[in-house]
């Protein structure tokens, strides 16, 4: 039999017409089970979808050419300089996959450039948060845990297998003293080049102290909670933080979540945790301004986080921007706070951005890779980085050449060491570690001057003895 149909709809899990006229379907009701339900109309469904898409599609905006010359800026540094690299492809080298195709019609890669494992106080681990970035279409991520870079070697391997290139970062926890000589916490975000920090033992001596202040914090965190009829066990808290992590206010939030002293993770730092509240503690951290110095001899970037979140911002501003401090997150998920933008013109700093991901889940958190960064924003990040991760580079490998031991050889190592070391076997000088590290760390132009001429001709009188996957220091 044949009927006439006007309009479309949707069955479960198949479909049927009703309405006389217009359309004319061979049709055996039959067949259709009795469980079938009529729902909406889907004719004027795919009308309307198709309509959205076209409009869509023609509301693309063109990209400019200083736009195009950014792109292809910021897509250079991913491949390190490689003239001409194939569509999709991934270099052992630089462990980068990216489509270049798309990005020459204007897409741009996606940079995370503020993320916590848990090493610090997120909840994935730091492979597990690299697979996440993959899955959000990341392309860079910076891994910026508070005050320890343990986690920075697992997400440059984890990076190597998905694609994602990782810049080291850290958030360093500081302390910002006012005018009227109270004080007011502050976050120093630093980002470093794939060599990682010059002088890292210097830095991590500096962190050890933050990371020794946040167990003494937390122990007080503790005893206020339980001073306010709270009784929360300090066990409790360390075995959520994990064994070498430093215990933050996260930390002794999940164990009140846990313990079911707090309905969830907001009303832990509403209730009690937030700045100045009832359990609120400080540690041991140093003064901002000593933080951002420190990121600057050591080669870093220094990013002031989260703004919005201090009382004094124009004043912290002002003074960190003396100290050497670069830029200042402008960006978040929600777009582009004009306040901060405007306070970067002003004093000449880098308007950067990053969705602070936990992994805690809700919606309160902003996902990986949902801060919209412009593509100017990130070439402008990257001309002021580079040259200072290239100073950076010299700086280890002159430390290096000066004191040619085995733990100046494990810093050197200390952030790529599988890459680094493929192919090592046949190494029997300085010369060729260094010649290896250039390739992966810098461009051709980078690496083509003179003082890096000067370290490898110097470091050729420097014996490694290479077996496998251990490299040391020659006699």
């Amino acid at each position: 039999m044949c009927l006439h149909f006007r309009h479309l709809y949707i069955l479960s899990p198949s479909y049927i017409l009703t309405a006389p006229d217009l359309i004319t379907v061979p049709f055996n009701i039959s067949r259709i089970p009795r469980c079938f339900t009529l729902t909406r109309p889907i004719l004027g469904g795919i009308k309307k979808k198709r309509n959205k898409k076209k409009k869509r599609g023609g509301s693309k905006k063109k990209v400019t050419s200083d736009q195009a010359e950014a792109i292809k800026s910021v897509t250079d540094w991913l491949f390190l300089g490689s003239s001409s690299p194939p569509l999709s492809s991934s270099f052992d080298d630089f462990a980068v996959t990216i489509n270049t195709g798309s990005l020459r019609c204007g897409d741009k890669p996606v940079f995370e450039l503020h993320s916590h494992s848990n090493r610090s106080d997120g909840f994935l681990s730091p492979s597990k948060l690299v697979e996440r970035a993959h899955t959000n279409g990341v392309k860079v991520l910076s891994l910026t845990d508070h005050d320890t870079m343990a986690g920075i070697p697992e997400a440059v391997e984890a990076g190597r297998r998905f694609g994602i290139k990782i810049i080291p970062g850290i958030e360093i926890s500081t302390m910002f003293r006012v005018e009227s000589g109270s004080e007011e916490p502050v976050h120093i975000l630093a980002y470093y080049g794939s060599s990682g920090p010059a002088m890292y033992d210097e830095l991590e001596s500096f962190l050890v102290k933050i990371r020794d202040g946040r167990f003494v914090r937390g122990r007080e965190m503790v005893s206020k909670l339980n001073k306010l009829k709270v009784p929360l066990r300090w066990e409790h808290v360390t075995r959520i933080a994990g064994k070498d992590v430093a215990p933050g206010r996260m930390h002794v939030a999940r164990a009140l979540l846990e313990a079911g002293y707090v309905e969830n993770l907001r009303q832990a730092f509403t209730k009690y945790l937030h700045d100045d509240g009832p359990a609120y503690a400080t540690g041991s951290e140093p003064m901002s301004e000593e933080a951002v110095k420190l990121i600057c001899r050591t080669g870093g970037v220094a990013v002031l986080a989260h703004p919005w979140a201090l009382k004094d911002h124009v004043s912290v501003i002002r003074r960190l921007k003396d100290a050497g401090l670069h830029g200042v997150e402008v960006y978040r998920s929600d777009g582009k706070l004009e306040v901060f933008s405007e306070l970067a013109d002003t004093y000449s700093l880098l308007k950067l951005g990053g969705s602070d991901y936990h992994g805690k889940g809700g919606r309160n958190e902003s996902e990986l890779g949902s801060v919209n960064l412009p593509v100017k924003a990130l070439q402008e990040f990257l001309k002021l980085g580079r040259p200072i991760w290239c100073e950076a580079v010299k700086a280890t490998m002159r430390t290096f050449l000066e004191q040619p031991s085995d733990s100046n050889l494990s810093n050197i190592l200390r952030f790529d060491r599988a890459r680094i070391l493929k192919g090592s076997s046949s190494w029997s000088c300085g010369r060729e570690l260094m010649d290896r590290c250039l390739a992966i760390w810098l461009t051709n132009d980078e690496r083509e001057n003179d003082e890096f001429e000067d370290l490898r001709l110097k470091l050729s009188c420097v014996l490694i003895n290479s077996k496998g996957s251990c490299v040391t220091v020659g006699a």
